[in-house]
């Protein structure tokens, strides 16, 4: 069923673009540019004073058909975009988790971003091929046949969106509609039937100014983000002739080869970078079946209420049943800009991940790590990194959600701060044999220490100052000898 949604340009020309539910709103922003002539990476979209999610599908954005859509230019400066690209077999089985995480500019082409995590640096160290990959041609999948090697084109997956053309690969993250937060690209290759080197030689036509280009504003305004970007982005591809005449396993070579060269480059400026997935502590199970913090000495009078105690809860009473009126747009508005300015007030926090066999491990996260963020980590740690689980938080009740999208934030979406406990809990497939063995790998086991519970000081607490209960003044007594008289009307009998 096709719908329309109205786009109105900042000189208040409007157009007409059709939609279906399946239409992505990155593509009704160009389609809409194109009609007026605009040009599509220089504008955002908003509906009602909000920036509209450009990234997601018609039928999942909110908006109802008839919409009316406004124009905003963008910042000149490009902002940040976390990626996470999901690896696949067997590349991906010596990657943790199986994902490769970096930040690179929003106005960084999908090309680019294969490339940079080909260099080495954005992928932890390991050189891997991921655009100019071949397979040769076989008979009934034997060995036999002419050798002809074919190019396998990457594919990439992003939200459901499927893009394996050169042409797809020329959209940066912000044509898609990622300007900010994270996204998770799913790698997976495709046989063409193309040769390699007529592969190589279209992929010279298209990238090949595309990688020349340096780009020193949009890499001075995300800091050491840009700073990560190896000097290799302006090398031009492999050489085609060379690629007829190796076989498969020297193409890979020529990848490998190139992050050597840029060696010295990078020398000069080393990026100074933290493994994210590194646990701050690493902790062992309590030795004994009693948590240490129960076999502390307590005294009856902790648990004693006092008169201070007792104020309180007649106080709350009193609160809660009083009358209150709804509050108004503006005390909204403002309720709404102050939890906004806590979240942001919020550097980092510590979160403390708690394993079935009652280890637990430690890791500090920012406004940019997501719930897919710490699953990684946790995978990262565990043995049987293979196996499902659910992070949930204390309750039983909110689970986080292995998602990589910017609304999955840790901090913002959980509201997450200071110190935080999330239970690790098994899928209910998982074998009897794997929840019986140790949780933790090896090398992480040798770096854990014990929980030290800390001691609390024996302090005396002064006695709350007694409530002054004011009496009544007796009013003095009408009458002699100090009794009441009985009105007369209150009298029985005759008149």
């Amino acid at each position: 069923m096709s719908s329309h949604v109205v786009v109105i340009a900042t000189d208040l020309r409007r157009t007409t673009v059709k939609v279906n539910p399946g239409t992505y709103l990155s593509d009704v922003l160009q389609e809409a540019c194109k009609k007026l002539n605009l040009p599509s990476d220089k504008y955002l979209v908003k509906h009602k004073q909000k920036q509209v999610d450009l990234s997601v599908p018609f039928r999942t954005s909110g908006l109802i058909p008839g919409a009316k859509l406004e124009l905003v230019q963008k910042s000149n400066t490009p902002s940040a975009v976390q990626v996470a690209l999901q690896v696949p077999l067997p590349e991906g089985k010596e990657i943790p988790g199986g994902r490769l995480i970096h930040k690179f500019p929003s106005d960084l082409t999908l090309w680019k971003v294969l490339r940079q995590f080909e260099s080495g640096v954005a992928s932890q160290g390991k050189n891997i091929n991921f655009t100019s990959r071949a397979v040769a041609e076989t008979v009934d999948g034997a060995s036999s046949g002419n050798g002809q090697l074919y190019y396998e084109t990457p594919v990439l997956n992003i939200m459901g969106r499927e893009l394996s053309t050169f042409l797809d690969f020329q959209k940066t993250l912000s044509q898609l509609g990622y300007n900010s937060g994270s996204v998770l690209i799913r790698l997976s290759y495709r046989k063409t039937k193309q040769t390699l080197f007529d592969a190589m030689g279209e992929i010279s036509k298209f990238f090949a100014d595309d990688e020349q280009v340096q780009q020193p504003d949009a890499q001075a305004s995300i800091g050491e983000t840009a700073k990560e970007q190896p000097a290799a982005q302006s090398e031009p591809p492999a050489e085609p002739q060379e690629a007829t005449e190796a076989s498969e396993p020297l193409v890979q070579e020529g990848q490998q080869s190139k992050p050597e060269e840029q060696s010295d480059a990078m020398d000069t400026d080393p990026p100074v970078t933290r493994d994210a997935f590194q646990p701050v502590h690493v902790f062992l199970a309590p030795s004994g079946d009693t948590p240490a913090a129960a076999l502390a000495p307590a005294s009856e009078n902790d648990y004693t209420p006092t008169i201070a105690h007792a104020q309180l809860h007649q106080a709350r009473l009193l609160e809660s049943s009083r009358n209150k009126r709804l509050l108004s747009d503006r005390e909204l508005e403002e309720k709404a800009a102050a939890e906004e300015a806590k979240i942001k007030a919020i550097k980092s926090a510590i979160i403390k991940v708690r394993f079935p066999d009652n280890t637990s491990v430690d890791w500090e996260v920012g406004h940019s790590e997501t719930g897919a963020f710490l699953h990684s980590a946790v995978r990262h740690v565990m043995a049987n990194d293979s196996q499902p689980f659910r992070l949930v938080l204390p309750g039983g009740k909110t689970v986080i959600r292995d998602d990589s999208s910017s609304a999955n934030g840790l901090i913002r979406a959980y509201k997450l701060s200071g110190r935080t406990l999330v239970n690790l809990v098994w899928d209910d497939g998982v074998p009897a044999n794997v929840r019986k063995q140790a949780f933790l790998k090896s090398n992480v086991a040798q770096q854990a220490q014990a929980i030290k519970v800390p001691e609390v000081p024996d302090v005396v607490e002064d006695e709350p100052p007694q409530p002054v209960v004011q009496q009544r003044a007796e009013k003095p007594s009408s009458g002699e000898g100090g009794e009441k008289k009985v009105p007369k009307w209150f009298k029985f009998g005759k008149k």
